[in-house]
């Protein structure tokens, strides 16, 4: 009987982590932040340890599991709707090499040695520092790299074509909301943006989903 009780709790446990990951959504494995790490071992652990806890029945798992699921749901509703808390619970982009240098500040904000660095370099095919013209740590833990003009491939010098410079985007508005501080360094003003977005058809930040310039192309805009 007690092996019964066991597979029933186990099979009942399965069913609703299956239920669960499945209404969190892919993030959970494919772009898992620090938050959702922790979130999924608490989940498994909520059914792991019910399994051989006597005074634990079916209910209290279901419970249990059904509480935690619906937490991390209100929570990821929460950081779509608001920007602040989106970067408190999933943290924000750094950029770690900027124009061929290392911000050596913001490797030691993210606790990120120059090992660890090369580490993530090498998993994107670079071998030298020298070949990056712009990387940023993502908040899943990689690395995004832009490579300078030359070691793209193809190479421009295989085919003698002269050297373009690389400028990296810049996101001015997400969600609806200006980015400010991206806005000021980028050195451009609310009337200037105000006219980009007049110029695509819109009237308000709140109709823009996504918004980014790049220098030589433009302004890339996408309303909701």
């Amino acid at each position: 009987m007690e092996f019964i009780h066991i597979a029933t709790e186990l099979i009942i446990g399965y069913i609703a982590l299956l239920f669960t990951t499945k209404l969190l959504g892919r993030t959970q494995i494919t772009q898992i932040t620090p938050f959702d790490f922790i979130s999924a071992l608490v989940l498994g652990e909520l059914v792991g340890n019910a399994l051989y806890d006597k005074d634990v029945g079916l209910a209290k798992i279901l419970f249990a599991v059904t509480l935690w699921g619906t937490l991390i749901y209100v929570t990821e509703l929460i950081t779509q709707k608001k920007k602040g808390l989106r970067e408190i619970l999933e943290g924000k982009p750094s950029i770690i090499i900027s124009n061929g240098k290392i911000v050596y500040s913001e490797l030691k904000k993210n606790h990120l040695d120059l090992n660890q660095l090369q580490h993530l370099l090498r998993q994107k095919d670079i071998f030298s520092i020298r070949e990056v013209e712009h990387a940023i740590l993502e908040t899943n833990g990689t690395v995004s790299v832009m490579k300078k003009a030359k070691y793209e491939q193809p190479t421009r010098e295989d085919h003698h074509m002269p050297l373009s410079p690389v400028v990296l985007p810049v996101t001015l508005i997400i969600d609806g909301e200006v980015i400010w501080d991206n806005l000021s360094e980028s050195g451009f003003t609310e009337a200037w943006l105000k006219q980009q977005i007049r110029s695509f058809g819109f009237q308000d930040y709140k109709d823009i989903l996504y918004a980014e310039w790049q220098e030589g192309k433009g302004m890339h805009m996408q309303p909701y």
